[in-house]
């Protein structure tokens, strides 16, 4: 692999940050997509994955993949009956779980699931007397892959028989109404994203990231894992959902990807901040405040600030606006993106303001991901930014929102009647 030794992500273990090589990536992903062949899995076989955000979930998706699997990722905060709903339609041949708790719920729905083979499982506390011929572990599953003879080579070989055509994955997303519909993405559209999204929203190799967003949903799937491929930038895993904002500080990153209840929980701790300051830390933090505003209207506009507009914003950025993108963990950000729901305008403003530039853009599982986004070039506040590039958009009569796109899905799997 050209990129080797270069890291590829970090994972906390026992509170210190390990680092991963791009190497380690593409040896493990090989084991494991290998022992699944060596266990029976076959090109088009479902494998779901059932786990919080880690490197392991990175593995499995890219060892399935390889091998011509098809990866479909299951919240964890699914119900044991919403698990089997899941399983039952995908046809889900394994099925890998974190820890004990993910086991326990298919545990309770074991008999209702005949298609799954093999259950692999991530992390052994609290199971280490388990013994049930339908659970393997996974340094067990290591083991299998790396006894296979030429497993290298003929990993490979699986990754080069893969065409765009193929499925790359399976997102299964509710909807209005019903069951969850599994959307069945393939190499296509993902490649169709990743291409017109980095011209219009460069990512650099040397950018870090920090995944916390389930990697189930579309949004975290394209930027933790899809996109770092294609440019070859640093995932930093969060911890947990509790742990974010901690991360963000350890990791300071360069681009930032999450939903409008983020962006308001930063502004509201730094806001409990402003009203907790002396007189004097107020006074300063509501005129920088001022200044930025002022400054971001300018710019949100698409007008050039003048000499003295952005002497202005500059003085109180380095008095007082660098300090509050400390606070929050983004002293480095180059370009922040938000989507998945709607925003406040005000909100938008407000981290323009200190010096953060959100773009908020528009999209859905069915998309692949993105179908608009405000870029820099190309903004305007309070909306979702432009279609992307070769791609087509427009409002029915009836008001339904109507995309035409190599992004656009191949359809609903198991669903031919919800397909056009």
């Amino acid at each position: 692999m050209s990129r080797g030794d270069r890291i590829a992500h970090r994972e906390k273990s026992f509170g210190i940050w390990q680092s991963y090589s791009w190497l380690d990536y593409y040896h493990h992903s090989c084991d494991i997509g290998m022992a699944l062949v060596e266990l029976g899995l076959s090109k088009g076989d479902t494998v779901s994955i059932l786990s919080e955000d880690n490197k392991e979930w990175l593995y499995f998706d890219m060892g399935v993949c390889g091998v011509g699997g098809i990866p479909n990722g299951v919240y964890t905060t699914d119900s044991p009956e919403q698990l089997a709903y899941i399983l039952n339609d995908s046809h889900s041949k394994f099925l890998i779980v974190e820890n004990d708790e993910q086991l326990h719920k298919f545990l309770e729905i074991r008999e209702q699931t005949p298609h799954v083979k093999k259950v692999i499982v991530l992390d052994r506390k609290g199971l280490r007397s388990l013994e049930d011929d339908q659970v393997i572990f996974l340094d067990e599953l290591y083991t299998i892959g790396r006894s296979v003879d030429n497993a290298r080579e003929r990993f490979s070989d699986y990754i080069d028989q893969g065409t765009p055509n193929d499925i790359r994955t399976l997102i299964y997303t509710s909807g209005t109404t019903g069951n969850p519909k599994g959307a069945i993405l393939t190499h296509a559209n993902v490649l169709f994203e990743l291409k017109t999204s980095i011209d219009i929203l460069p990512i650099l190799p040397t950018d870090e990231q920090l995944c916390f967003l389930p990697l189930c949903h579309v949004l975290e799937r394209l930027t933790s894992v899809d996109l770092p491929i294609h440019r070859g930038c640093i995932v930093n895993f969060a911890e947990s959902t509790e742990t974010v904002f901690e991360n963000m500080k350890e990791v300071s990153p360069d681009t930032f990807t999450a939903v409008p209840r983020l962006w308001e929980k930063m502004y509201a701790s730094i806001s409990n901040m402003r009203s907790d300051a002396s007189a004097l830390n107020g006074w300063a933090f509501d005129q920088a405040i001022k200044a930025g505003h002022d400054y971001a209207d300018i710019v949100m506009a698409g007008n050039t600030p003048t000499a003295g507009q952005r002497l202005r914003y500059e003085f109180w950025n380095r008095l007082v606006l660098y300090k509050i993108r400390d606070l929050i963990g983004m002293s480095n950000i180059r370009r922040a993106t938000t989507g998945a729901a709607p925003i406040s305008l005000d909100i938008i403003r407000w981290f323009h303001a200190i010096g953060v530039p959100i773009y908020e853009g528009y999209g859905m599982t069915e998309s692949a991901g993105v179908i608009s986004v405000n870029t820099p070039e190309a903004q305007m506040a309070g909306s979702v930014g432009k279609a992307l590039p070769d791609s087509e958009v427009r409002i029915a009569d009836n008001g339904e929102i109507l995309v035409k796109g190599a992004n656009v899905f191949a359809g609903y799997w198991n669903k031919p009647e919800k397909n056009g």
